[in-house]
Order: C-alpha cells, then sequence, then structure tokens
C-alpha cells in the first residue's frame, strides 16, 4: 500500500528505464541497431534499383522515424513529442534553409579568399545517392545523438553537460570516416555537434535538426560536390579547392575547416540565446533517477 496522495513506484521494467544511465544505453543500443541496419538495407537496395536511392532512403528515413517512436514509448511508456508528423513541415523547412544557407554561406567565403575556383556545371547522377545518404545521415544520427543522447543528458544532468557529450560523441563517432584526423574530429564537434544540440535545445524538436542536417549534407555534396565528412561526392557544380588544409578542410572536406567552425558556432550561438530566452535550458544537475517528468512527458 501506498501513503494517501503519494505517487506509487513502477517496478520491474518500468522502473528500471527511469534510471538515467539504463534509459541511456537502452535506447541508444535500439537506435543504433535499427540505423545500422537501416543503413546496410539501403545499401543493398540502392545496388539493385540505383535509380530509386532517393525513394529508398526516404523510406528508410521514415522507418527509423516509426522505430524511434516505438522505442521511446517501450522504453519510456509515453509518446515522442519531439517528431509529431504533423508538426514537420515548418521546421523541417527552416532546418533546410539554414543549414544550405550556413554550407553555402561557408564556400562564399572560401571563394572569396581565394581558396575556391569554380570550374563549372557538374551532372546530376549523384543526386539519388545524396539524398539517400544525406536522409539516412540527418534523420539516423538526430535520432541517436539529439533524441537520445542528448535528450536523455538533458534530462539527468542539463543542458551544458548535455551539448558538451553530446557533441564530443558525435565528433568521435566522425572520427573513424575516411581523411579523418583529430582536427576534423575536434571542428565536427565543435560546428556540427554544437549545433544541432543547441538547435534541439532551442526547439525541443527533432525536425529542426534533421532538415538543418540534411540540408547542409546535401548541399556539400549534392549541390557543390564537395566531400561529405570525409566520402567523395559528386555535385550538380564542380569546384578547385587549394591552400591550406586548417582553412579548406583538406581531404576531409570543408567540415574539417575552420570557416566552417566559425560559421556554425555563431550560428550556434543564435539557437543558444533562443534556448535561454524560452526558459529551455536546463541547469547544471544530478538526477540519476527520473520519476514525474518521465511519467508525465
Amino acid at each position: 500500500m501506498t501513503a494517501a496522495g503519494a505517487t506509487p513506484r513502477a517496478g520491474g521494467f518500468r522502473g528500471a528505464m527511469r534510471w538515467t544511465l539504463l534509459r541511456l544505453f537502452m535506447l541508444f543500443g535500439l537506435t543504433v541497431t535499427a540505423h545500422v541496419l537501416g543503413s546496410v538495407a539501403l545499401s543493398l537496395a540502392a545496388q539493385q534499383a540505383p535509380r530509386a536511392a532517393a525513394v529508398i532512403g526516404l523510406l528508410m528515413g521514415l522507418l527509423l522515424i516509426v522505430a524511434y517512436r516505438s522505442f521511446v514509448r517501450l522504453v519510456e511508456g509515453r509518446p515522442t513529442g519531439d517528431l509529431v508528423f504533423a508538426e514537420a513541415p515548418a521546421p523541417i523547412g527552416i532546418g533546410l534553409i539554414i543549414g544550405s544557407g550556413l554550407f553555402a554561406m561557408v564556400y562564399a567565403i572560401l571563394h572569396v579568399t581565394g581558396h575556391l575556383t569554380f570550374l563549372g556545371r557538374g551532372d546530376a547522377t549523384g543526386f539519388g545517392g545524396a539524398v539517400a545518404s544525406g536522409v539516412m545521415a540527418a534523420v539516423g544520427e538526430e535520432i541517436i545523438l539529439r533524441g537520445v543522447v542528448f535528450r536523455v543528458l538533458d534530462d539527468g544532468l542539463g543542458t551544458l553537460v548535455a551539448v558538451t557529450l553530446s557533441a564530443g560523441l558525435f565528433g568521435l563517432l566522425h572520427g573513424a570516416n575516411p581523411s579523418a584526423t583529430a582536427v576534423s574530429t575536434i571542428a565536427i564537434a565543435l560546428e556540427a555537434g554544437v549545433l544541432l544540440a543547441l538547435a534541439y535545445a532551442a526547439t525541443r524538436n527533432l525536425w529542426l535538426p534533421i532538415g538543418l542536417h540534411f540540408g547542409w549534407n546535401f548541399t556539400e555534396g549534392g549541390v557543390f560536390g564537395a566531400a561529405v565528412s570525409g566520402t567523395e561526392s559528386r555535385g550538380l557544380l564542380r569546384f578547385h579547392v587549394s591552400g591550406s588544409d586548417l582553412i579548406t578542410g583538406g581531404a576531409f572536406g570543408p567540415e574539417a575547416s575552420v570557416v566552417a567552425v566559425v560559421v556554425c558556432l555563431l550560428a550556434a550561438a543564435g539557437f543558444g540565446v533562443v534556448a535561454a530566452r524560452r526558459r529551455r535550458w536546463e541547469p547544471m544537475r544530478i538526477r540519476m533517477r527520473l520519476e514525474e517528468r518521465v511519467a508525465s512527458a
């Protein structure tokens, strides 16, 4: 029996999942597994039907979203408030504009400083692949790093810790990419990890960082033909890049450029201000077991 007015504690699996670390490990493992399986399935399907790569990528992205919603309901016993389909159009559109605009700004700076020469038109042969890979990276990585890692750490330890740890993990996960270096790993953590975490913090919605992530990646590879996190791309336009790797990003691509780091950190600061003004910046704390917040979220 419980005392009058007391909230009964959930036992068993649901009770265990209210511990921050257990929730984190469980959701992280489930979402990473879904992302890996989806990526493998996309690769195999695209090999069989390369012209349908974009459609297959969109379908896989949708399946990842459905899987995430199911995992959250299973583990936390609540519906997902950060991936509601009816709320998708506006934040995705805004994210696409911001993401593509930020990358275009990076290339504009590189061009003005003499590190970039326009060679002419490219081709559209890589369009489908750029859409497919962009969708899988944007949806999968945002679900794992922001929907799981950032959100759970934010609940338990506060926003500053959540931003720092999720951004650092984001950089480390890109450390195994082709042509990755210590510089590229730090750059990815600072520019993308911090920017996307604060975009989520400001809105508490995954659609905006998903749109931003896709907009950046697709513009980078599908439009400008630059290497995306070390992976070569074929875009609608062709450029010759020259100069110091610190400025241009070298073989890893513009994401390892100090220019990209500065541009993205300025945008991240804007999201941080919005998060603070909307009172969505959680104070530092140590709350390893959640009760009312998870149950009523």
